[in-house]
């Protein structure tokens, strides 16, 4: 499954429209799967290695913050 290990960002659904489109003679798609933007970050030298966190993991620099597991 695609998560971020440190948050536990999911996938989720998404899909919903407006009262507006809702009046007009639109038909609606339905819902869809959103991923979360998981991309390579490098562990600390200690650790060594990489993992794949989101973004806003990325941003917050929470993978520096991993510490060795005592």
């Amino acid at each position: 499954m695609r998560a971020c290990p440190l948050c536990n960002k999911q996938s989720r659904m998404v899909g919903n429209y407006s009262n507006r489109v809702r009046a007009t003679k639109y038909n609606p798609t339905g819902k869809t799967r959103k991923q979360p933007n998981l991309q390579w970050a490098s562990l600390p030298k200690a650790l060594g290695g990489r993992i794949k966190i989101c973004t806003s993991c990325l941003k917050k620099n929470k993978h520096l913050d991993i510490k060795l597991a005592d």
